[in-house]
């Protein structure tokens, strides 16, 4: 997975990238010979769309760019992350635009469930141990 890495711009608040027109000139050959030079401008957009980590489930999307960062409400659990980041075929078709705090993927998600699964296991073994 890459992130994207962006300059700050002095005079622009962070985060905002500026969106200028680019010029192209090509030449076209018309019936009689006449040569033209045509020039276009236009603004350099990639048509896109977004959806949340629960739309995405059961899908697999050739590419894909993921925003971990802390949302502004709400939280982000393993879980969403986890769905987000498996959605694509690999990790060479994944781009994080924002990434998580450390914490998301290195502290347990949630203390009922680990104590469940320390339940499980404790009985588990007992039933190990009983055949």
């Amino acid at each position: 997975m890459y992130h994207f890495n962006t300059d700050q711009y002095l005079w622009l608040e962070e985060g905002v990238l500026p969106l200028v027109p680019m010029e192209r000139k090509f030449n076209i050959i018309r019936a009689g010979k006449e040569k033209k030079t045509i020039t276009r401008q236009q603004l350099p957009l990639t048509a896109a769309y977004a959806f949340t980590d629960y739309r995405s489930q059961g899908q697999t999307i050739e590419n894909v760019i993921v925003d971990i960062g802390h949302p502004p409400t709400g939280e982000l659990t393993p879980f969403n992350a986890y769905v987000a980041l498996s959605q694509s075929r690999g990790r060479e078709t994944i781009r994080l635009l924002r990434a998580s705090d450390a914490k998301l993927f290195t502290t347990h998600p949630s203390e009922h469930l680990r104590k469940e699964d320390e339940r499980l296991d404790a009985l588990d073994k007992l039933t190990m141990e009983w055949w």
